[in-house]
């Protein structure tokens, strides 16, 4: 009876190394180290508290201290902005996908293991969009002529069913990113090479609130404040509180001739900022700012 109880014992081992083994190797994540290139967008895709950066080869997940990348699927993202459910973005797919190029815009709830049509898929790449975390109502800069759409900028508020031109005067200079208030849509932001541009009615106006002499490298929205990166003499980030337009410089690690290209917050956890700039470092602060975390140097986790 000892002898046959060994052996179940030995068999339960072997079955559960088995398991695991598998449940790793059919994983859509696997462990990444390395260099990352080409980051289009960061946010906290979802609801597992990760860290997604829209890299030039699919996403590259930093969670509870450790790199995660997809197995497959490694899409060039563009426009790429998280959401509660996943993440919704533009850009482009491998040359051995089935999908059409550029991809339009498409939705994921599974980490990109899987992509939804949301719009124009085969005809725009959107490299200027903003996404409400909650409401999923877009706004985007349409490059050029589509099927549907003149250039300039449209808002949808049915996840991309329908499409309205929006004016958006008052913003100036080549915009190199959107910002949406996660609920309350009439909240929306940009950042152009003049500076960062705020809107209350929807994007319909905007009104400048940094210096002329700023360079606007970066927005983001939490449910009370607007975070935005600037650059005068050197990087800035700044939050601004659209209730009673205060502004407080917010402290960040030294970035010599570097600048902020993606602000991202935890939604799970508001003590946790997560900053990448144009060089291509990264770093996260889980304690409201005061100290900072390097994650990337130069690209790479190590």
């Amino acid at each position: 009876m000892k002898k046959q109880g060994v052996g179940i014992a030995v068999l339960s081992a072997f079955l559960l190394l088995t398991a695991c083994s598998n449940d790793t190797a059919d994983s859509f994540e696997v462990p990444f180290e390395g260099e990352m290139t080409h980051v289009h967008g960061m946010g906290y895709a979802g609801n597992d508290n990760g860290l997604y950066f829209a890299s030039h080869i699919g996403p590259k997940i930093y969670r509870d201290g450790e790199w995660f990348e997809t197995a497959d699927n490694f899409y060039d993202y563009m426009g790429f902005n998280a959401t509660d459910e996943g993440f919704i973005s533009s850009g482009h797919p491998t040359a051995d996908s089935d999908l059409p190029n550029p991809l339009g815009i498409q939705r994921s709830v599974d980490g990109g293991e899987t992509l939804e049509e949301i719009a124009f898929q085969g005809e725009t790449d959107f490299h200027a969009m903003a996404v409400g975390y909650n409401s999923h109502d877009i706004f985007l800069l349409n490059p050029a002529p589509n099927s549907l759409l003149e250039a300039g900028f449209y808002k949808s508020s049915d996840e991309g069913k329908s499409w309205e031109p929006v004016s958006a005067s008052g913003i100036t200079g080549e915009v190199s990113a959107l910002a949406m208030h996660p609920a309350d849509s009439n909240f929306v932001a940009a950042a152009t090479s003049t500076g960062i541009y705020f809107s209350t009615d929807a994007g319909e106006t905007f009104e400048a609130i940094t210096d002329a002499s700023e360079v606007g490298t970066a927005v983001h929205f939490t449910e009370d404040e607007l975070y935005f990166g600037s650059y005068g003499t050197t990087a800035a980030l700044v939050k601004y509180s659209f209730e009673n337009e205060e502004q407080e410089t917010v402290n960040i690690p030294d970035l010599p001739e570097d600048a902020i290209a993606f602000i991202a917050q935890n939604p799970n956890d508001v003590s946790e900022l997560a900053i990448y700039t144009l060089q291509g470092q990264a770093y996260l602060s889980e304690d409201g700012s005061q100290t900072w975390e390097a994650l990337l140097q130069e690209g790479k986790t190590d």
